[in-house]
């Protein structure tokens, strides 16, 4: 990553155990990085500081007693950045990845840690570099922008895959194979939809 670039993250997802989180702080930590943490009931904000700028990262607690981060972050810092992406990785996790740097802004939507579309914006020019799957047409893509049709879809897909994935955790914490097969299976035939509304 080169310094000096910013990179956007929207509709970040990952999700950790609560040692997962001790062990991220002691890398970063380790890394250098001036931190702190608060929590209550609800979230774990833990404030990374890089430079004069301050990254607040908020977990919010689930009901299974793990952590969820969520939401959008900017961050400044090539190697903070770095270190998240390779989270977004390692948890299977799910961000739309923007970096911008000299007038061009690259474009990552990831699905459970893996790319699965790459496109490139200079000025009003956009370029579809890498695609997985199958594309919507431009009349589809017209079709569903010009309804709220699409978002309220959209909106409750993703909220489907927020429930397979607890019973997903919950089937492996369980050690139940058969139902975590069935949780996995179900996931790929949403993720196959969510990518079609995405793209």
């Amino acid at each position: 990553m080169n310094k000096g670039c910013e990179v956007e993250y929207c509709n970040l997802e990952l999700r950790f155990s609560r040692r997962h989180i001790h062990n991220l702080i002691k890398d970063l930590i380790s890394e250098g990085y001036s931190l702190y943490w608060s929590e209550d009931e609800s979230y774990l904000v833990l404030s990374v500081r890089t430079g004069r700028k301050l990254v607040k990262l908020r977990f919010q607690q689930l009901r299974t007693g793990h952590y969820k981060l969520a939401g959008d972050y900017v961050i400044r810092d090539a190697k903070l950045a770095e270190w998240l992406e390779k989270l977004i990785g390692s948890t299977r996790g799910h961000a739309v990845v923007k970096r911008v740097k000299d007038h061009h802004i690259l474009v990552e939507n990831i699905l459970f840690g893996e790319v699965i579309r790459l496109v490139e914006v200079t000025g009003f020019k956009q370029r579809v570099i890498y695609q997985k799957g199958p594309v919507l047409s431009v009349q589809e893509m017209e079709d569903m922008y010009a309804s709220n049709e699409g978002e309220a879809r959209l909106l409750l897909l993703k909220m489907e895959v927020d429930d397979e994935l607890e019973k997903l955790f919950m089937a492996i914490t369980e050690g139940d194979k058969a139902k975590a097969g069935k949780c996995q299976e179900h996931l790929q035939t949403l993720s196959r939809q969510l990518l079609m509304m995405e793209a």
